[in-house]
């Protein structure tokens, strides 16, 4: 059948060819007039022989299929062709091959998605698709071959096709790897999806390998950073950058949390999962892509600004007094300490003031971490030692809470005196003039917590209630004159949780200038209030605690412009350097009873009342009657062995 066909077809063009010239000339339409006029009773005047000798009878060139199309649906639909073939036409390779020989590329690529397409709950399933994967790579490979070579014209044709159902076909290959721990395969295929479908993919992969193993991560790592670039060069390409950029916003987003958790455990381990991301950004991108060294400085610089926004909330959710550390801050330590190790030359030499601003910082954030990992590992020991009887604790037990406590102060000191250099210093000049309009604005997420840790679910009394005091916490002067304005509503990402919204205008030392306060100004002090549970209209002992907070400048229209760092390094500042010197005056008082001098606590009585460290007003009211407190107790205590001394010599 397709051998007569062919021959019919060489014939009839070469027929035409020759314009009537040895092969047989066939027009239908006049065989089809002859037939008509025998019927009307001229047939006496009608030949049915051969027009020439060697020629197709009409008859014949009547039976043949106009085209390809027509002689492949003959194969497999004429009761003429055997069954096997009929059968054989049905099968998806034939399919495709007949859809190739016709060109139809259109029709080929609806085939192939309607064979491989997942269903409703596939697609859903973590990316893990159940189609044949034979069929998937075929079609993955087919797509891109024809995307390379098919001419611009018929492109511009099929291009929709190419691009929809093509990508679809990509994405799915893609799943496909991935399912299979072919996480080195990936970026292959993805680099070649649209930009936003190759973003989301990489970010949704990545995020369901935060928990995987450092050698399953690097895989996924070095896929992306080999077959993207790694800085946007057009608007149809994805990017590394934008990528991990996706990864580490969607990180700090709040994730619901159980009604009965108890807030610093939950956000410990929320800690955790915002930390993990930064491991991305530590990875070494291999020496063949362009560019490596620089790469590598960028992903460094990068880790450096988001573990300090880390440290930031961190140290805002870690102030209870706890034997637990908070391990988000120490994972970031960990993940940075080999890439920090290595000479700082290139990281420096970058023509970018903030990076070693935040280099800085970061050191401040270790050095705070590390005392904080002190006086928690003196609260454990001196826990455990409690719940043994005095007999059964050996010498060693005995040491180590005082050891640990000896620690703690003389690590604190260096913290606190640092002539010239104070610790997470917020007095920074703002890049805007004193003549600008512009505003500050600080947004937080945070749960409404009683003294026993327990979470308060929040209703519109007490956002309502909220918002009074926290405008309370400043005079009515102040609020006209800086234009305050408080805003707290219930998160819509988690009903435990609040969203706080503060705007002010920046003003000359508060965003304008030179912060010299360095205190984070209004929007530090409002928040600080609020954190510390001290506003005086509402609730008693019920503070915010904070598990997000970003603060920037913005103009009229409340469009956001650079980061106002200053405000939370700030409010960090307030609350961290109170906390660290309760804490310490707590340790003076039990190595007093240790039988140690009270020489340190002494240097922080005098350190607090000294105007050159400009600590006093960091502490609040409840704070301050704190400390005078167990600076009391202390004294007391101190007159006690004095006297017992005395005693003793009489």
């Amino acid at each position: 059948m397709v051998k007569c066909w062919l021959d019919a077809q060489v014939d009839l063009h070469l027929s035409h060819l020759l314009k009537g010239g040895g092969a047989i000339s066939y027009d239908r339409r006049s065989n089809e007039d002859q037939m008509s006029g025998s019927l009307s009773g001229g047939g006496e005047n009608m030949s049915v022989s051969p027009v020439s000798s060697g020629s197709w009878p009409y008859q014949i060139l009547d039976q043949q299929p106009r085209d390809m199309a027509s002689l492949l649906q003959k194969l497999h639909s004429s009761e003429m062709v055997h069954e096997a073939v009929s059968r054989s036409c049905r099968e998806q390779h034939r399919q495709i091959q007949m859809r190739m020989m016709l060109g139809d590329v259109s029709n080929l690529l609806d085939l192939l998605w309607s064979w491989i397409s997942p269903s409703e709950s596939d697609w859903d399933d973590n990316l893990r698709p159940s189609g044949d994967p034979e069929m998937m790579r075929f079609g993955t490979h087919l797509v891109l071959v024809l995307r390379y070579i098919i001419d611009v014209e018929l492109k511009e044709v099929i291009r929709e096709k190419l691009e929809t159902i093509g990508d679809r076909i990509l994405h799915l290959y893609v799943m496909y790897l991935f399912s299979q721990q072919h996480e080195e395969l990936v970026g292959v295929y993805a680099s070649q999806l649209a930009r936003h479908l190759c973003v989301d993919l990489f970010v949704q992969m990545m995020e369901l390998r935060l928990n995987s193993s450092m050698v399953v991560k690097h895989k996924l790592f070095l896929s992306a950073v080999e077959y993207l670039p790694f800085s946007s060069e057009d608007n149809y390409k994805a990017c590394f950058e934008e990528i991990i950029d996706r990864v580490l916003s969607r990180s700090r987003e709040t994730k619901p949390s159980k009604k009965d958790a108890d807030v610093a455990e939950h956000h410990r381990l929320q800690s955790l999962e915002k930390a993990m991301v930064i491991q991305w950004l530590c990875f070494t991108p291999p020496s063949t892509i362009k560019d490596f060294q620089g790469i590598s400085v960028m992903l460094l610089v990068k880790a450096l600004m988001h573990s300090n926004i880390l440290f930031r909330e961190f140290a805002l959710i870690s102030t209870w007094r706890v034997p637990e550390t908070p391990i988000g801050a120490h994972k970031l330590l960990a993940f940075l300490s080999e890439p920090l190790q290595q000479p700082k030359d290139n990281l420096l030499s970058m023509d970018d003031p903030d990076v070693s601003d935040n280099l800085h910082e970061f050191e401040d954030w270790h050095a705070y971490y590390s005392w904080d990992a002190t006086y928690r590992k003196w609260l454990k020991t001196e826990s455990e030692n409690g719940t043994v009887p005095p007999d059964d604790i050996s010498s060693e037990e005995k040491d180590a809470p005082i050891a640990f406590a000896r620690e703690t102060l003389s690590s604190a000191l260096p913290l606190l005196i640092r002539e010239g250099d104070p610790w997470l210093s917020a007095a920074q000049e703002s890049t805007f003039s004193s003549t600008e309009h512009v505003f500050l604005e600080l947004h937080a997420v945070a749960m409404l917590c009683l003294p026993s840790r327990e979470c308060v679910t929040p209703d519109a009394t007490h956002c309502a209630a909220l918002t009074s005091a926290l405008y309370s916490s400043v005079s009515e002067e102040v609020v006209l004159h800086r234009h305050l304005h408080v805003d707290v509503t219930i998160s819509s990402e988690d009903s435990s949780c609040i969203d706080v919204t503060l705007r002010c205008l920046a003003v000359e030392g508060d965003g304008l200038g030179l912060h010299e306060a360095n205190d984070g100004g209004l929007l530090a002090t409002v928040m600080a209030d609020g954190f510390k549970g001290e506003l005086n209209q509402f609730q008693s002992g019920v503070a915010m605690e904070i598990s997000r907070i970003d603060a920037w400048y913005s103009d009229d229209n409340h469009v956001a412009g650079p980061p106002a760092i200053h405000v939370v390094r700030g409010l960090c500042r307030r609350c961290c350097i109170p906390e660290i010197i309760l804490r310490c005056m707590q340790v003076a008082g039990y190595l007093s009873q240790a039988g140690d001098s009270v020489e340190t606590c002494e240097k922080l009585i005098e350190l607090v009342a000294s105007s050159d460290y400009g600590i006093l007003h960091l502490l609040s009211q409840r704070q301050l009657q704190e400390f005078l407190s167990l600076q009391r107790d202390l004294m007391l205590h101190q007159m006690i062995l004095e006297e017992e001394a005395i005693a003793m010599d009489a």
